[in-house]
């Protein structure tokens, strides 16, 4: 098979979360276990960090990949879903995985898959153990897909485990309760080893904790140990300061990720390399000062708090849940614009009455959807809009809402796409840059 042919038969023969929503989430560990089984347990030939929460955790695994790039580790990442390219869930360096070597990991798989019946998740992992194996990492990153205990990543020993936080999201999977979504996080603690918790919740919070002494595990709560003050922001960059606060030291570091909820970020990635140091890690701090000043070029970030444009100014955001859109909220009392332009589209199996009124207070609303089967669609997501008390414009297309948008608006407002991942994914950025 050719490389298309290769990502079509792994997209339509395969139970796909992002399209198919609960259905394709497989509880348990024994279909990842037999896949690297049968590639002789590649998760085993390389050092790992495992990354789990609800929101934070991509952006804390493309910082912790960014520092270790810069301190001179060949340096694997894992994480999903993907925005535009497939490949984008498998980086070595910040380097995409080859289209050569999908194909030749498909055809190597394909007749396992047939006794096995594995998800597409499921093989995207397996994929990336394979590839990371082959190219002998030193380390490798690996962000949970959903949850924690049972998401097919949790078949690693790393040497290090974080959990960003605990919020409101696939409540249908999870659990209804902070405390049984964080119960379901705190399954990647493992016996011994350190895990550093990124923010204090209380309750949750108490749940990660109690995992964490039952195994064994030592356990840094980093909004605990340091402080962090926001020292400056522009378009493009944050400047932070982290300070003990058990002591006199302090640091100051440049971001190029300028997201308000980044500080909270790079607070629980700093304790997370200190711990990582402890283990022996060489990771000197001109090493972290040049990997976060440059997360994105480094490793291909996107859509947090992303920049596109800046007259009108043109941001894309991934943000879609509770926790998420009061991070967002919280960004925009900070930013300066004149009129705000909210571009919207969401996925059917979120609470469309719950997030709604979360959303941030508009002068105008541009409703859409993705062109994926787990969409909202936008008729629908219009109705449950009016009912919250928003109107807005309805676009079957997300590039249109766009365009209409940036059409409106004038040069010193702010259009915002945010709502679902599938719809930043569909923004047409050579367009609209």
């Amino acid at each position: 098979m050719t490389y298309a042919e290769t990502i079509d038969f792994l997209y339509r023969q395969l139970p796909m979360f992002t399209r198919d929503g609960a259905s394709a989430f497989k509880k348990g560990l024994d279909n990842i276990r037999a896949l690297c089984a049968a590639l002789g347990d590649p998760q085993t030939k390389f050092r790992t960090i495992h990354v789990a929460g609800t929101n934070g955790k991509g952006s804390v695994s493309h910082m912790l990949a960014a520092v270790l790039q810069q301190a001179g580790y060949q340096t694997g990442l894992y994480t999903s879903p993907h925005l535009y390219d497939f490949r984008e869930r498998i980086r070595i360096n910040g380097e995409k995985t080859t289209e050569a070597f999908v194909v030749a990991f498909t055809e190597r798989i394909r007749p396992i898959m047939e006794t096995v019946q594995p998800s597409f998740f499921e093989i995207t992992v397996a994929m990336a153990f394979a590839y990371f194996a082959e190219q002998r990492v030193d380390v490798a990153v690996i962000e949970v897909g959903l949850g924690g205990r049972l998401d097919s990543t949790n078949i690693i020993l790393p040497d290090l485990s974080v959990i960003t936080n605990i919020g409101w999201d696939h409540m249908n999977l999870l659990g209804d309760t902070l405390e049984s979504i964080a119960a379901e996080k705190s399954g990647i603690i493992k016996p011994g080893v350190p895990v550093v918790i990124g923010q204090w919740q209380g309750a949750p919070s108490e749940v990660l904790k109690k995992r964490a002494e039952e195994m064994g595990a030592p356990c840094t709560v980093a909004g605990h140990r340091w402080g962090v003050r926001s020292l400056s922001v522009a378009a493009q960059s944050r400047s932070v300061e982290l300070y003990d606060r058990y002591g006199p030291f302090s640091i100051e570091l440049e971001l190029d990720l300028p997201g308000t909820y980044q500080e909270d970020n790079a607070r629980t990635a700093w304790t997370a390399l200190l711990q990582l140091r402890e283990a022996d890690y060489a990771i000197p701090e001109a090493a972290i000062r040049a990997g976060l000043r440059q997360v994105r070029a480094l490793t291909g970030l996107m859509g947090r708090w992303e920049v596109l444009r800046e007259t009108p100014l043109l941001v894309l955001d991934v943000a879609h849940n509770k926790d998420g859109l009061a991070q967002l909220r919280r960004q925009l009392r900070e930013a300066k614009y004149g009129l705000l332009h909210l571009v919207f589209g969401m996925v059917r199996d979120k609470d469309a009455e719950s997030i709604l009124p979360l959303l941030p207070a508009a002068d105008a609303y541009y409703f859409t959807q993705a062109h994926i089967l787990r969409a909202l669609p936008v008729g629908e997501l219009a109705e449950a809009a009016a009912q919250a008390g928003l109107t807005g414009a309805v676009y079957e297309h997300v590039n249109d809402a766009v365009a209409a948008a940036l059409d409106r608006a004038a040069p010193k407002d702010l259009v915002l796409v945010c709502g679902s991942i599938f719809v930043v994914a569909e923004v047409d950025r050579e367009r609209f840059a």
